[in-house]
């Protein structure tokens, strides 16, 4: 068939056969119009014939969209890619997952488990110092610390748990109720070191939020007398000064260590199965000293210094063997109270302070003399009341015509001029090796915080006249322990022992573990400390400066000493005031006890007889009742002292 103009067939279109036919016959997309195409109009309707109805006019053209053909894409492919990129995610996820619970999970347990468990220490107890009979001078007791979890009190609670900590602790209900409000706080310490019992009852009202940790306190029991030896502890409970500080090792023990669980709410959950560590409790320190003798020993010497009106003292009792009983100092202090005492409080003046021995020293200088046999007992000086050595003019405390003593006598009497004498014949070599000997220039051994050394030259350092000042006590400086040491080691027959104070420990089970045994050496022979205990039991005979020194039924030994001390302002003795001391044991033929008084300054009286003398008697006699030393119910020989006795 040929086309026609527009490009149409001229074939003649087949007649519809009714709508219905024609409404399922799909129309056919029509080609769009392109330019050039001649504009087609509408061939007219035939008027009448065929009988049919009247066409419609023609539809505009679809849009160039609707007649687009779509080809049907086959869905296979893109499930196989969504399904191939799900399995790659999948084999990722299961790696990763694989790595986790297979490679790292131990790791990854424990970093979970961190995140709710944790370790806490556990207190132990600090041990207790206590005295020879096992009477405290510190202890710890068990306490707790109150405090609040803020973020577990409701609101409609918490003016009741203010009110109750306020009104039971007498504390300010602003400051309570600031730490109550303390959001995000979980922990606010209301109030620390209450007792047990008091938070059993405070625990029974079960208020929310409200809890208590587990310590201990350290206490000082009342009135013990013994501060300055004993020392304290701090906030965190170690030691810092006296024995606490010493002892600390000892004492503190080992806390423990506990694993918890930390819940939801806060609350730390022990776990049964969780690493711990028990706690080590401290070992007690048993010391050598007598409680009864420490307390009255520090009342007695508060008294007297008051009395007197002294700078300071101290008072020191111990055994032959080097075991200190009592060892008081004036001033002292509250060790519950530091805030409110002193560094010179807190001081242990019986270690720490030292001065001139003055006629106390004279015990050296005839001990010396006696054991390297350059004198007797009874070898007779010629004492005049004064004594010229090179520039410088020595004289006695009294005046006194020009006498003929005995080695006895110039003990007796205190005599500075026949000491002098009786120091040249050792010489200063000699004098100084007795001084050292006898523990002057070094440490006692006790270790204690503080503790001085005194002053003791070498001869090589002397100058002209300081042969003659250090044999009668001046140009050089003691403690009082060291003093103390030197006539215990004369009433121990020549041996000296180095003071002990701790006895030994005792462990969780109650085992006593004494402390090692002391160095000991002997400094002169029996027969020159027999000698030298007989001159001094002169001294509080009838003729001796130490008569206020005597005790009922016991016979007693002893010197006094009253020594210049050097005015800080000027560096000399002019206005320094004195040093009191009397020094001495009983019984002087079979010693049990020697006491050692020191008084600084007093200013009322001074001179060692009348101001230290009757301390020393009053410490004296209660210790010797409190310990049950009998007396030796024995008559003291008469002694010469001068040439015509």
């Amino acid at each position: 068939m040929s086309a026609s103009r527009d490009g149409r067939s001229k074939e003649p279109r087949r007649p519809a056969r009714g709508p219905a036919a024609r409404a399922g016959r799909p129309d056919r997309p029509r080609r769009p119009a392109r330019d050039g195409d001649r504009a087609r109009s509408p061939r007219p309707r035939p008027a009448g014939g065929g009988g049919g109805r009247p066409r419609r006019p023609a539809a505009p053209p679809p849009s160039p969209l609707l007649r687009r053909r779509f080809r049907r894409v086959d869905p296979q492919r893109r499930i196989k890619i969504a399904l191939a990129l799900m399995s790659a995610v999948l084999v990722l996820f299961a790696g990763r997952l694989v790595y986790i619970q297979g490679f790292n999970a131990a790791t990854y347990a424990d970093e979970a488990a961190d995140l709710r468990m944790a370790t806490i220490d556990i207190p132990t107890t600090r041990g207790s110092i206590t005295d020879a009979a096992g009477r405290a001078f510190a202890m710890s007791v068990e306490v707790r610390t109150v405090f609040v979890d803020p973020a577990e009190i409701d609101e409609e609670e918490s003016e009741k748990v203010v009110a109750e900590l306020a009104a039971r602790f007498q504390l300010d209900p602003k400051e309570v109720r600031a730490k109550v409000q303390a959001e995000p706080s979980r922990y606010e310490v209301v109030k620390r070191n209450v007792s047990p019992e008091d938070w059993a009852d405070l625990a029974e009202l079960g208020l929310q939020g409200v809890g208590a940790d587990k310590g201990y306190k350290r206490v000082y029991p009342d009135e013990t007398g013994a501060a300055d030896l004993v020392g304290f502890v701090g906030t965190d409970g170690a030691g810092l000064e006296g024995l606490e500080a010493v002892m600390d090792d000892t004492l503190a023990g080992r806390p423990g260590k506990q694993q918890v669980e930390t819940g939801a709410n806060g609350q730390q959950i022990p776990m049964a199965g969780g690493y711990s560590r028990e706690p080590v409790p401290g070992q007690d320190v048993q010391l050598t000293l007598d409680a009864d003798v420490q307390w009255y020993a520090q009342q007695a010497l508060a008294e007297r210094a008051e009395e007197l009106d002294a700078d300071g003292g101290s008072v020191i009792v111990m055994r032959p063997g080097g075991e200190i009983v009592a060892m008081a100092d004036y001033p002292t202090y509250d060790p519950t109270d530091i805030e409110s005492t002193s560094g010179e409080q807190r001081k242990n003046g019986a270690v720490s302070e030292v001065f001139e021995p003055g006629s106390t020293n004279k015990v050296i200088t005839a001990a010396g003399a006696l054991e390297e046999g350059v004198t007797t007992p009874e070898t007779v000086y010629t004492v005049p009341y004064s004594m010229k050595v090179e520039d410088r003019t020595f004289k006695d405390s009294h005046v006194h015509d020009t006498e003929r003593m005995t080695l006895n006598g110039i003990m007796a009497q205190s005599s500075n001029v026949g000491t002098i004498k009786v120091g040249q014949q050792l010489g200063a070599q000699g004098l100084y090796d007795y001084l050292s000997a006898f523990g002057f220039g070094r440490p006692t051994g006790l270790a204690l915080p503080g503790e001085e050394s005194g002053v003791l030259h070498h001869p090589d350092d002397w100058w002209g006249t300081q042969l003659a000042s250090v044999s009668f006590g001046q140009g050089l400086s003691v403690t009082a322990m060291q003093m103390a040491s030197v006539y215990a080691t004369i009433a121990n027959g020549g041996v000296r022992v180095e003071p002990t104070l701790v006895a030994g420990t005792v462990d969780a089970d109650g085992d006593f573990h004494p402390s090692e045994a002391p160095k000991e050496r002997r400094v002169i022979g029996k027969k020159t400390a027999e000698e030298v205990a007989l001159m001094l039991e002169g001294v509080t005979g009838d003729h001796g400066t130490a008569q206020q020194a005597r005790i009922d039924g016991y016979r007693v030994a002893g010197k006094t000493g009253t020594a210049n001390r050097v005015n800080p302002k000027t560096g000399t003795y002019k206005g320094g005031g004195y040093t009191s001391t009397f020094v001495g044991f009983a019984p002087a033929d079979d010693p049990g006890l020697i006491v050692q008084v020191v008084l600084h300054n007093p200013q009322k009286q001074y001179y060692g007889g009348e101001a230290a003398g009757p301390l020393f008697t009053d410490v004296m006699s209660f210790g010797l009742k409190t310990l049950k030393i009998p007396p030796t119910e024995t008559e003291a020989p008469k002694i010469r002292l001068f040439e015509d006795d």
